[in-house]
């Protein structure tokens, strides 16, 4: 499964990443540096738990590195050992917010639905927002019309009581690390005579509370509007003769396909058809991340009458635009890394700076962790930001294969190449992570991403068209469903993916251990090379 093949965000940056990567391997990106000291604080503080007295103690190394202002050196160490710290109070301080002691005993609690129902084997999953301690709570209700037929927005009065997350684990996949990463503190099972609808006021959840819950609800009903048409379509003639029995009927894959690129809910894809796009390395757009938002941005400044930054409030409009669509898609991490990064883009523009390097990707890194430490262990985190790492650091020195200025001349050439270096730079950034968490590598995924690439620029595209008029709704779809053949035909295609890989962390790490070295070889070689002409 490949979910980080960003391909579009390069090129809409244009050649945003060379300015400050000429003479080093990490270009000037001091915040690098803060960013791994407070990740190794956060590993630390995971793995070490709560200290009582870490406030002090971090209160008088902060005084010391400032003490210390006459000796760069001495400063500079301090300052590390002060982000480690730091990293490690953040974590203590998240989960201790997560640590909340529930009674033995069932209680009685109003709540607020936030996701769609999912159906298991004997009961329904959903979310739900408790709105006197905002607690966050994976819920299982009996399973019947009355738990089928729940909204998000719904508001429950429930009589269960509460558990603390289960210890699952199957694999790498770690379930109860999983809950605590997306902030659920507990869990409950619901028999049917024990909760019933009611209206709720909203007034004691907080504001950021209150505004993800009405994005969550428009998505809702942007879904609703999507779905009205999904039995409609199946693949063209001439594609249809391509598909194996059984998967002629594509009209329902290609609404979870839309559902998944365009607004995040990945709930009404099957197994068959993740398992078709694992393979063939194109899950990356079906996972939310900066290829969806620059794809939008790339949108937004087509529209815009004066598409330069130095419009400012085109700039105000695109702000507010790329954020509602991260509150819409549900604020997944690789969604608000990338709207950060193409804000900060959209700043820096402002003032005629350097807009995208390896400094301003640690800065988003920076703001998240502070945010919430334990993203740092949520896949979703970690493939984002390796991809644009990798990206960053390995797409300038595939350019300087070619003369200058030969690239700037032949734009059908820039293109092809930019789509190669892109595609290889991210998959070697992800590989190792791929192979660990999912235990397969796709060959072809070079191949599918000049397919699947276009067909999501077009699909995002006509998406907005769509959701306004959905008796459109045929034409998108007829789109997906020619998309989800061509990938069916290429996943069949013998050897098109490297099974059976379970890698240990150790062996993970040693290989990005190996892809590290590799590039600083490669690129004191290409500076030497440049010096010598």
């Amino acid at each position: 499964m490949n979910y980080a093949v960003n391909s579009k965000e390069i090129r809409t940056f244009a050649a945003l990443t060379l300015s400050d990567m000429k003479n080093k391997p990490f270009g000037e990106a001091p915040l690098l540096r803060l960013v791994i000291c407070l990740m190794a604080g956060i590993v630390v503080g995971d793995s070490v738990g709560t200290v009582s007295w870490l406030w002090p103690a971090f209160v008088v190394m902060v005084v010391g590195t400032l003490l210390l202002w006459r000796y760069a050196v001495g400063q500079s160490a301090g300052i590390a050992v002060c982000f480690v710290v730091l990293g490690w109070l953040l974590v203590q301080r998240q989960e201790t917010k997560l640590r909340v002691s529930w009674q033995e005993k069932e209680v009685c609690y109003e709540a607020v639905v936030i996701s769609k129902p999912v159906e298991k084997p004997k009961t329904m999953a959903v979310d739900i927002l408790l709105t006197g301690s905002q607690q966050k709570l994976k819920c299982y209700l009996y399973k019947d019309d009355r738990s089928r037929s729940l909204k998000i927005g719904d508001g429950l009065r429930i009589q269960s009581r509460i558990r603390p997350n289960s210890e699952w684990r199957k694999g790498s996949f770690d379930y109860r690390r999983y809950l605590e990463v997306h902030g659920f503190t507990g869990r409950t099972f619901v028999s049917s005579w024990k909760w019933q609808k009611v209206e709720l006021s909203l007034k004691s959840l907080s504001r950021l509370d209150r505004t993800r819950l009405y994005f969550l609800t428009l998505r809702s009903r942007l879904l609703e509007r999507l779905a009205t048409d999904q039995t409609t379509p199946n693949p063209p003639a001439r594609l249809c003769r391509l598909l194996p029995t059984g998967r002629k009927n594509s009209g329902g894959e290609a609404y979870a396909v839309v559902a998944a690129m365009t607004l995040g809910d990945k709930s009404a894809l099957t197994h068959d058809l993740r398992d078709i796009y694992a393979i063939t390395g194109a899950s990356h757009i079906l996972a939310l991340s900066g290829l969806h938002l620059s794809i939008i941005f790339m949108l937004l400044t087509l529209l815009s009458a004066r598409p330069h930054f130095t419009f400012l409030p085109f700039y105000f409009f695109t702000f507010i635009c790329l954020w509602s669509f991260v509150f819409l898609v549900g604020m997944p991490v690789s969604v608000i890394r990338s709207a950060t990064m193409l804000t900060v883009y959209a700043l820096l523009s402002l003032g005629h700076r350097d807009k995208m390097s390896v400094n301003t990707l640690a800065f988003t890194a920076l703001l998240v962790l502070i945010v919430s430490p334990l993203s740092l262990f949520d896949i979703g985190f970690q493939m984002s930001y390796l991809s644009v790492f990798a990206i960053l650091l390995i797409v300038p020195l595939s350019e300087r294969l070619f003369p200058v200025g030969y690239l700037m001349t032949h734009r059908v050439i820039r293109w092809f190449w930019g789509m190669v270096a892109v595609s290889c730079a991210a998959q070697i950034g992800v590989a190792p992570l791929v192979a660990y968490y999912f235990g397969r590598l796709p060959v072809f995924f070079l191949l599918t991403n000049f397919i699947v690439i276009p067909a999501a620029i077009l699909i995002l595209w006509l998406s907005p068209v769509v959701f306004l008029f959905p008796s459109l709704a045929n034409i998108l779809l007829y789109i997906v469903s020619g998309l989800n053949t061509l990938l069916t035909t290429i996943a069949a295609i013998p050897g098109a993916s490297i099974d059976g890989l379970h890698p240990t962390k150790l062996q993970a790490t040693m290989t990005y251990v190996v892809i590290v070295a590799c590039y600083l070889l490669v690129f004191r070689l290409s500076r030497r090379r440049r010096d010598y002409r």
